[in-house]
């Protein structure tokens, strides 16, 4: 799949399923986040990255060209995860293919909500979703495939 190429819910789905990892550690927020840096240096984009387990920020960074904004987003899209336990992008899909919005039928407020893509579920063996990735200031489906690429990257040196 190319990043401009729309995966199907299935193909969301087997991404959560194919991206649990064995566990979940602060060194493992600094590795994974310092891939993403790497990743956003590379393809100079202008983006910030939020890493958490439960409540605790674990990561943060914000490269060039990024704003407040885009922790506002990081936010709003964040909540959706710890919510559905469902990456953002996933959710916004859910919703789309039954011919409506998330904005319109969620029923949360979308000033503290938005099931845009960017924010992944962190699910460990065992515990299930505990923390979040996410990535705000590309178009919806570059932040999530960033995201993605980086957790196959990152499970498979594990």
């Amino acid at each position: 799949m190319t990043t401009h190429d729309t995966p199907t819910i299935e193909e969301l789905e087997a991404q959560e399923r194919q991206l649990v990892l064995p566990r979940f550690t602060h060194e493992d927020a600094w590795a994974l986040g310092s891939l993403l840096v790497e990743l956003a240096r590379e393809r100079n984009a202008p983006v910030a990255i939020d890493i958490r387990r439960g409540p605790q920020q674990l990561f943060h960074a914000a490269l060039p060209g990024s704003a407040a904004d885009n922790d506002a987003w990081i936010d709003r899209k964040r909540r959706v995860v710890e919510r559905y336990a469902s990456s953002s992008y996933l959710v916004g899909a859910r919703f789309r293919a039954k011919g409506t919005t998330f904005e319109d039928s969620s029923r949360l407020d979308p000033d503290r909500y938005a099931a845009h893509g960017g924010s992944f579920p962190l699910a460990v063996e065992g515990a299930g979703v505990i923390g979040t990735v996410t990535v705000s200031g590309l178009p919806q489906l570059e932040d999530h495939m960033m995201v993605v690429e980086a957790l196959e990257r990152f499970k498979g040196a594990m």
